[in-house]
């Protein structure tokens, strides 16, 4: 019953698109999800289309509908969260970021947007029983697929098939399937490690214990840490997390991710999408040990808070002499969003013996142009993505320092202690001036 549902739905990429109007909304999904021959075929007819709403995030690829000359007169991208790819959207001026906090995504579809007019993304080959596995990104499909009112699945046989809870859709909900051509996936290789990353990486190493529960945000410094665990003794460490990574399957291969000390979802590990190399794609697929769950059970800070030890790593953009951690825009120039942060830095700190670290870089730019991440107040526009009462620990490579308890002048103090030297008078000059800064703590 299930193939031959599959054989009446089956239709050519053109044909499937057909069901799009002007001004309808349409969600791509997210990530190694996002669709590329249905894409194609919306492209190529944006002459007969305008005011159409697109919805995506974490972007692989240059979407064909924001390829083509003046996409903003017939489409509009809205993303949830920016990789290089969105940021590339957002300069041309056909796209948007739509700002959010990971957990509630899939609350987002089903209470808060209410229209979806058509959902177009890539699947895995459908199984005995007729469903389409979502792949490595389980975050909000199903809610998205439970709100659309027209399905289009791109069948990717390159779709590594996930183990997970709300990580299919039936034939029977599906409008259209469409054969793609099974492109290979997007690989993301991790960069080596710069000795500021292992710097950075050395110093929050000595505060994992064993049996500590990862996560492990986007960034070279995370990965970083990743890369340092794997030449350590630690064991028994259990992974909840919102991105899976090659960092992850090494450690699972060399036998020091086990699970064996979580206290929910025992032996598994949890996360909502994955992004890294064919290696990982292949490891991740039909694996038992993995567990793909929704954006609102991974980072749900209650689910969080339950698993001890807990230690979230993430990288920042700046923060401010009072604590206020910006890791997705610089002044109103947006660069990624706050996803998960938020969520992880109070889960962490509501686990028991949970930690959470921000790390950054002490400067940025290039030699003789070098300027602090540590600022005494964030610039105009930019967006506090942990207020100052949720920082926890602070890592750059001259130290790190925890934020917990402390009043604004201690908090000045310790921050200008990890900035760069070069930076630190100047600092404190301005410390001085924004009254946080007391003439005791240079003695």
């Amino acid at each position: 019953m299930s193939l031959q549902q599959y054989r009446e739905k089956q239709v050519s990429a053109e044909e499937a698109v057909k069901i799009v109007k002007s001004g309808d909304w349409v969600d791509y999904g997210i990530c190694l999800g996002q669709p590329i021959a249905a894409d194609q075929a919306l492209a190529a007819r944006a002459g007969e289309l305008s005011g159409v709403q697109v919805r995506g995030m974490v972007s692989m690829r240059l979407p064909a509908i924001c390829a083509i000359p003046e996409p903003e007169k017939h489409f509009t991208w809205n993303t949830w969260h920016c990789t290089g790819v969105d940021r590339e959207i957002l300069r041309k001026g056909c796209g948007y970021f739509s700002p959010m906090r990971y957990s509630e995504l899939p609350r987002f579809y089903r209470e808060n947007i209410t229209k979806i007019d058509a959902a177009i993304f890539q699947v895995a080959p459908m199984d005995d029983q007729g469903y389409f596995n979502f792949g490595p990104q389980g975050s909000h499909m199903k809610a998205v697929c439970d709100r659309a009112e027209n399905i289009i699945v791109e069948v990717n046989e390159n779709m590594p098939r996930c183990v997970g809870d709300e990580h299919a859709i039936h034939v029977s909900r599906v409008k259209y399937v469409v054969q793609g051509e099974n492109p290979v996936l997007p690989e993301v290789k991790g960069a080596e490690p710069s000795p500021v990353d292992r710097r950075v990486a050395e110093l929050i190493i000595d505060d994992i214990p064993n049996g500590a529960c990862l996560q492990l945000g986007i960034g070279d410094m995370p990965a970083a840490v990743g890369a340092l665990i794997a030449e350590t003794d630690l064991r028994d460490l259990g992974v909840h997390t919102e991105l899976y990574t090659d960092v992850f399957a090494e450690l699972s291969l060399q036998g020091k991710v086990t699970g064996s000390k979580k206290s929910i979802d025992r032996f598994r590990q949890v996360y909502t999408f994955a992004l890294g190399t064919q290696k990982l794609y292949d490891f991740m697929h039909d694996n038992p040990e993995l567990l793909c769950r929704p954006a609102d059970y991974t980072n749900d800070v209650q689910k969080v808070a339950q698993l001890d030890n807990f230690i979230s790593i993430n990288n920042a953009v700046e923060i401010d002499l009072f604590g206020q951690v910006s890791s997705e825009s610089s002044g109103v120039r947006h660069i990624s969003g706050t996803g998960g942060q938020l969520d992880f830095v109070t889960g962490a700190y509501l686990s028991r013996g949970g930690k959470s670290f921000i790390c950054l870089s002490s400067t940025y730019g290039k030699n003789g142009s070098a300027k602090s991440r540590i600022v005494p107040t964030l610039p105009v526009g930019s967006i506090v993505t942990a207020p100052r009462s949720c920082t926890h620990w602070v890592v750059t490579e001259f130290g790190k320092v925890n934020l917990k308890g402390l009043s604004t002048w201690e908090r000045a103090e310790a921050l200008i202690s990890i900035a760069h030297p070069d930076f630190q008078e100047e600092l404190i000059q301005q410390a001085e001036q924004m009254n946080i800064w007391r003439n005791s703590n240079r003695i």
